[in-house]
């Protein structure tokens, strides 16, 4: 087998990579942090919210991973978009994902400003966040290898923390560990107003954060251009997105508020630091200020990674100039990924102007772009199944289960969740923003003369019906 696909990236991510970059785009500062505001709105049937998300977020992980066995290139989405929804949707859904990133990561880059100020407040929270944006762009212009043992520790790290907390909460639970033997119970789950504090309605309200929470976990689809084996280690990592879901935010909010009671945690800062405090862990608070900053550097590292080739897969369809096709010699979208930290520059310069607000300004765009995205995959996964003969589709064998009313369930709830952006306040800025974007998205097609190419000026990723499922471009 090669190093390099059709599209001449390096395959240089192992299945460790993968696994644990499948891990950490599920894991982010929602878990860290947000699930504070989340609690708040649901109580400890915040847990079901997670859950009802999590099914959503298989399926959709499912049906990406079926096209991304298939056709496993680096634009991912955008490309199969391009090929079976056409030209048009491969370039609103390319750019719309390059913008997502970009948006997600100056809130990042934000946070890292944030972090670094509990252990030195006397420093310009615009620096930090400077020096994590420089750090991570040299880090993703190394070569794909880098990227990818970066995103390993980073996310092991996170891995690691949940883990402990579950198991020393569990241990206070049942053992009364750090409780002076006296078992804590998980009483508090219903002794607070029951199990449903605010009703079936704090479930629903709380469902926009929680899959603003899992925004990110698409990112294995992009990753298949780079793996070693794609049609082994992205079934493995899709696979496991559920158990994952299920242990590191259903187990953990059970821990924690079997520990405390919910009503309490809202108000007293991150749910983890309160939890490792209980337990008897005197510097909790600076533990997890360096695993949150962690898990904002990490989001910022696969950012500056899938933009880079999105734009690189972008100019591949001549849906974005030329430039941003080259290559480093080891493989690197280089030009994407620089005019990516360039945007990003303007949130460092955002955080010298309105440090207070920035983070707020920003967040809440990006989950449109994501419900837009989970949608496509789920639309372009229903055409290519329609577009396979009975033979070609024996071939398939990596399949969506339920196929196609799981799909049809999936699409309806991530309608859903949009309505429900519409009853807040805080997201929904994010339905003023959200079409803005794609009326500019749709009207730069047309105003640059996209929509006038011949089918052959479309891009390297045409997939034929003597192509399908049988190819082998690596």
């Amino acid at each position: 087998m090669l190093d390099k696909n059709a599209e001449g990236l390096h395959r240089g991510l192992k299945e460790r990579h993968i696994q644990l970059i499948a891990i950490g785009g599920a894991i982010g500062v929602g878990l860290f942090l947000g699930s504070a505001t989340a609690i708040k709105t649901a109580g400890p049937a915040l847990a079901l919210s997670y859950l009802i998300g999590g099914v959503a977020i298989f399926i959709i992980m499912r049906a990406l991973g079926e096209l991304a066995v298939a056709y496993p290139v680096a634009g991912s989405f955008s490309a199969y978009a391009n090929a079976f929804l056409g030209p048009l949707a491969g370039h609103v859904t390319g750019w719309t994902y390059w913008f997502m990133w970009v948006v997600t990561c100056m809130a990042e880059i934000t946070a890292v400003g944030i972090y670094v100020q509990f252990w030195l407040p006397q420093v310009p929270q615009w620096i930090p966040a400077l020096i994590a944006l420089v750090a991570m762009t040299l880090v993703n212009l190394i070569n794909v290898k880098a990227y990818g043992e970066f995103e390993f520790w980073f996310a092991l790290i996170k891995v690691v923390t949940i883990i402990a907390m579950i198991v020393l909460g569990a241990g206070m639970i049942f053992f009364g560990f750090g409780n002076q033997g006296v078992p804590v119970g998980i009483s508090n789950l219903w002794s607070h107003g029951g199990f449903f504090p605010h009703g079936f309605s704090g479930v629903v309200m709380a469902l926009v954060m929680v899959m603003f929470a899992y925004l990110g976990v698409e990112l294995i689809g992009v990753t298949a251009g780079e793996a070693q084996n794609p049609e082994k280690i992205i079934p493995a990592a899709i696979d496991k997105v559920l158990w994952r879901i299920l242990i590191f935010y259903v187990g953990a909010l059970l821990v924690i508020m079997s520990i405390y009671p919910w009503n309490e945690i809202g108000t007293k800062g991150s749910p983890f630091v309160l939890t490792f405090s209980k337990i008897g862990i005197p510097a909790a608070a600076g533990i997890i200020n360096f695993v949150v900053m962690t898990a904002a550097l990490s989001s910022c590292n696969s950012g500056l990674f899938s933009t880079g080739r999105m734009l690189y897969n972008l100019a591949l369809q001549k849906n974005a100039p030329a430039v941003f096709g080259k290559l480093s010699r080891p493989g690197i979208p280089y030009v994407g990924i620089l005019v990516s930290s360039a945007f990003l520059l303007v949130g460092v310069v955002l955080n010298y102007l309105v440090p207070a607000k920035v983070f707020i300004y920003i967040t809440s765009v990006a989950t449109i772009g994501a419900l837009y995205i989970w949608g496509i995959i789920l639309v372009v996964q229903m055409k290519f199944r329609q577009s396979l003969s009975p033979e070609e589709f024996a071939k398939v064998t990596y399949r969506t289960p339920l196929w196609p009313y799981a799909s049809w369930v999936a699409l309806a709830f991530l309608a859903f969740v949009l309505v429900l952006m519409a009853f807040d306040s805080g997201t929904r800025v994010a339905l003023y923003v959200g079409p803005v974007w794609f009326v500019l998205a749709v009207a730069s097609y047309y105003f640059f003369g996209l929509h006038r190419r011949t089918p052959e000026c479309r891009g390297v990723f045409q997939p034929t019906p003597a192509k399908k499922i049988a190819r082998k471009q690596y």
